[in-house]
Protein backbone atom coordinates (compact mmCIF):
# COMPACT_ATOMS: atom_id res chain seq x y z
CA UNK A 1 0.00 0.00 0.00
CA UNK A 2 2.86 2.42 -0.17
CA UNK A 3 3.59 1.86 -3.15
CA UNK A 4 0.54 1.87 -4.18
CA UNK A 5 -1.83 4.06 -2.09
CA UNK A 6 -5.37 3.72 -1.98
CA UNK A 7 -7.16 6.72 -4.20
CA UNK A 8 -10.01 8.22 -3.94
CA UNK A 9 -12.96 7.62 -6.34
CA UNK A 10 -16.59 9.29 -6.06
CA UNK A 11 -18.95 7.19 -7.42
CA UNK A 12 -23.22 7.10 -6.93
CA UNK A 13 -24.26 5.19 -4.14
CA UNK A 14 -26.86 1.58 -4.49
CA UNK A 15 -27.97 2.50 -7.62
CA UNK A 16 -27.08 4.32 -10.55
CA UNK A 17 -28.53 8.22 -9.93
CA UNK A 18 -27.79 7.41 -5.94
CA UNK A 19 -26.29 9.94 -3.79
CA UNK A 20 -22.57 9.71 -4.97
CA UNK A 21 -20.28 8.66 -1.91
CA UNK A 22 -16.11 8.60 -2.03
CA UNK A 23 -14.31 5.90 -0.61
CA UNK A 24 -10.49 4.74 -0.99
CA UNK A 25 -9.97 1.82 -3.49
CA UNK A 26 -6.79 0.21 -3.36
CA UNK A 27 -7.54 -1.56 -6.51
CA UNK A 28 -9.05 0.98 -8.92
CA UNK A 29 -9.25 0.69 -13.38
CA UNK A 30 -5.79 1.58 -14.73
CA UNK A 31 -6.38 4.58 -15.69
CA UNK A 32 -6.95 5.32 -11.92
CA UNK A 33 -10.47 7.57 -12.36
CA UNK A 34 -12.72 5.09 -10.76
CA UNK A 35 -13.35 1.13 -9.61
CA UNK A 36 -12.57 -1.97 -10.93
CA UNK A 37 -15.44 -3.23 -13.03
CA UNK A 38 -16.30 -6.80 -13.25
CA UNK A 39 -15.35 -7.47 -16.49
CA UNK A 40 -12.22 -5.59 -16.23
CA UNK A 41 -10.29 -8.77 -15.10
CA UNK A 42 -11.52 -10.48 -18.51
CA UNK A 43 -10.79 -7.85 -20.88
CA UNK A 44 -7.64 -6.63 -19.51
CA UNK A 45 -5.59 -9.50 -17.90
CA UNK A 46 -7.07 -12.83 -18.66
CA UNK A 47 -7.36 -12.26 -22.46
CA UNK A 48 -3.96 -11.38 -22.43
CA UNK A 49 -2.70 -14.49 -20.44
CA UNK A 50 -4.59 -15.97 -23.54
CA UNK A 51 -2.94 -14.48 -26.18
CA UNK A 52 0.55 -15.20 -24.19
CA UNK A 53 -0.28 -19.00 -23.84
CA UNK A 54 -1.19 -18.78 -27.47
CA UNK A 55 -4.83 -19.80 -27.14
CA UNK A 56 -6.42 -16.63 -28.90
CA UNK A 57 -4.70 -13.79 -31.51
CA UNK A 58 -3.81 -10.70 -29.98
CA UNK A 59 -6.34 -8.34 -30.65
CA UNK A 60 -6.10 -5.98 -33.61
CA UNK A 61 -4.47 -2.23 -32.72
CA UNK A 62 -7.10 -0.09 -31.35
CA UNK A 63 -9.69 -2.86 -30.95
CA UNK A 64 -10.99 -5.35 -28.68
CA UNK A 65 -10.54 -9.38 -28.57
CA UNK A 66 -13.07 -11.23 -30.65
CA UNK A 67 -15.90 -11.75 -28.36
CA UNK A 68 -16.08 -15.66 -27.73
CA UNK A 69 -17.93 -17.53 -24.56
CA UNK A 70 -15.48 -19.96 -24.91
CA UNK A 71 -12.38 -17.80 -24.09
CA UNK A 72 -13.81 -15.83 -21.40
CA UNK A 73 -14.03 -17.22 -17.25
CA UNK A 74 -17.33 -18.84 -18.26
CA UNK A 75 -14.95 -21.73 -20.25
CA UNK A 76 -12.81 -21.43 -16.81
CA UNK A 77 -15.80 -21.81 -14.59
CA UNK A 78 -16.84 -24.77 -16.35
CA UNK A 79 -13.27 -26.43 -16.51
CA UNK A 80 -13.19 -26.26 -12.84
CA UNK A 81 -16.45 -27.86 -12.74
CA UNK A 82 -15.63 -30.84 -15.24
CA UNK A 83 -12.25 -31.25 -13.47
CA UNK A 84 -14.19 -31.70 -9.88
CA UNK A 85 -17.25 -33.99 -11.39
CA UNK A 86 -14.51 -36.35 -13.07
CA UNK A 87 -12.63 -36.77 -9.95
CA UNK A 88 -16.04 -37.98 -8.51
CA UNK A 89 -17.12 -35.10 -6.95
CA UNK A 90 -21.08 -34.81 -6.49
CA UNK A 91 -22.63 -31.77 -8.66
CA UNK A 92 -24.68 -31.39 -5.58
CA UNK A 93 -21.62 -30.76 -3.38
CA UNK A 94 -20.03 -28.35 -6.17
CA UNK A 95 -21.93 -25.66 -4.77
CA UNK A 96 -21.81 -26.15 -1.46
CA UNK A 97 -19.23 -27.98 0.71
CA UNK A 98 -16.57 -29.19 -1.27
CA UNK A 99 -13.87 -27.15 -0.72
CA UNK A 100 -11.21 -29.52 0.47
CA UNK A 101 -12.11 -32.31 -2.18
CA UNK A 102 -12.48 -29.32 -4.93
CA UNK A 103 -8.42 -28.16 -4.03
CA UNK A 104 -7.34 -32.08 -4.07
CA UNK A 105 -9.04 -32.78 -7.53
CA UNK A 106 -7.25 -29.32 -8.90
CA UNK A 107 -3.94 -30.50 -7.69
CA UNK A 108 -3.87 -33.73 -9.12
CA UNK A 109 -5.01 -32.26 -12.62
CA UNK A 110 -1.93 -29.67 -12.28
CA UNK A 111 0.39 -31.94 -10.87
CA UNK A 112 -0.24 -34.57 -13.20
CA UNK A 113 -1.46 -37.19 -10.22
CA UNK A 114 -3.31 -40.03 -11.15
CA UNK A 115 -6.70 -39.51 -10.05
CA UNK A 116 -7.54 -42.26 -8.02
CA UNK A 117 -11.16 -43.43 -6.46
CA UNK A 118 -13.34 -42.34 -9.55
CA UNK A 119 -17.04 -41.96 -9.21
CA UNK A 120 -19.83 -41.31 -6.75
CA UNK A 121 -17.75 -42.97 -3.71
CA UNK A 122 -14.98 -40.61 -4.04
CA UNK A 123 -17.11 -37.49 -3.06
CA UNK A 124 -18.32 -40.13 -0.06
CA UNK A 125 -15.09 -40.53 1.68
Amino acid sequence: MAASAPVAVTLPWARPDGKPVTKRLLFVRPDGKGAVRRTDFNTRLWKSALVAAGVIPPAEPGKRHTAAREHGMHALRLFYASVLLDAGENIKALSTSSEGRARVAMDKVYLGRPSGLDGPQTAQS
